[in-house]
């Protein structure tokens, strides 16, 4: 897919709750009511999978797949639970303003242009895309889910029951709900894939997996 930029808002939905609290009471410093979380604001006690850029929390059941090359670098991050995936893409946005809106209607002339159509609907973290693609293995239906975050926005791909039934989602939205990104104080250009790195005790095992989710470029 490629991406674009601009969007008039820079982050995700915080604890809504927070507008419960009582009038003339001190008001605590908002904090997200989940991820994906900015390093700094990620809550601590949590194990998860350090891959640089992203940080994927352990949840059971889901396995954790990854594309990378002979020097560790990581192409794809595919995360798989029953008959479901989540591919997870991170990418450098503009200090002042989110992607996801224009990068979610460049998703949408793309497929629409591979013959695909996608419903925009409303999800948990705000507008997503439903498709329904041809594949070497059918059809097969994706949704498209972005969350802005402070100068890098995720992108998360779901795949299998996930994609039609949010609610089957289960162990794969915990993980995102519980991912961390770690931007860095480098300059990058608008809409460049954050780095991503295997661990070294990952590398050194061999622990690697080729897993491609069709559709989901």
């Amino acid at each position: 897919m490629i991406f674009s930029r601009k969007r008039a808002a820079g982050r995700h939905a915080r604890d809504e709750r927070a507008a419960d609290v009582p009038e003339g009471a001190e008001t605590p410093p908002a904090e997200p009511a989940r991820g994906p979380y900015d390093v700094t604001e990620a809550p601590d006690g949590v194990q998860r999978l350090d891959l640089g850029s992203l940080q994927i929390p352990a949840v059971p059941d889901v396995e954790v797949r990854v594309q990378a090359d002979q020097q560790g670098v990581i192409q794809q991050v595919v995360l798989v639970h029953g008959q479901s995936a989540l591919q997870l893409g991170v990418f450098a946005a503009p200090r002042s303003e989110g992607i996801w809106d224009e990068v979610r209607e460049e998703i949408r002339q793309s497929l629409f242009k591979d013959g695909a159509a996608a419903q925009e609907v409303a999800g948990e973290y705000g507008a997503e895309l439903h498709a329904r693609v041809r594949t070497d293995d059918g059809l097969t239906d994706l949704r498209f889910v972005g969350v802005d975050g402070p100068r890098w926005m995720v992108r998360a791909v779901y795949q299998g029951e996930a994609a039609t039934n949010p609610a089957a989602a289960g162990p794969l939205a915990q993980c995102l709900d519980g991912l961390v990104v770690d931007r860095g104080g480098e300059a990058k250009p608008v809409r460049e894939p954050l780095p991503l790195r295997l661990p070294r005790e990952a590398g050194e095992a061999g622990q690697v997996e080729a897993a491609p989710t069709p559709g989901a470029r």
